[in-house]
């Protein structure tokens, strides 16, 4: 399937590895920060951070402490623009993939 070849693909290049991996770390840096701040779960602490830096924001949670608050500011600006790289990246990979296999043909 095209999907899991252009991940294979993706994965197999350095510089996408090492921004996965920032992004991977962005989020586990929140979900830590997130539990141990506001007290929150592990799952809810990710699910915060996950929506907060997709830029999705349900409202569901918000930070109550004020090292929260100004960690989230932080937190938002340097995590927006690495997810979204991240997700720019990936679909322009996807982009070229399916461009040189409809070429081929």
């Amino acid at each position: 399937m095209i999907f899991f070849r252009t991940i294979k693909a993706f994965l197999a290049d350095k510089e996408y590895r090492d921004l996965l991996l920032t992004v991977v770390a962005i989020l586990i840096l929140g979900t830590v920060v997130y539990h141990e701040l506001e007290g929150w779960s592990y799952l809810d602490a990710f699910y915060f951070s996950f929506i907060t830096l997709t830029t999705i924001g349900f409202g569901d949670f918000a930070p109550q402490t004020d090292a929260g608050k100004v960690f989230t500011i932080i937190y938002i600006t340097i995590g927006v623009g690495i997810i979204l790289a991240f997700i720019n990246i990936l679909y322009s990979h996807y982009n070229k993939t399916i461009i040189k296999r409809n070429t081929k043909k």
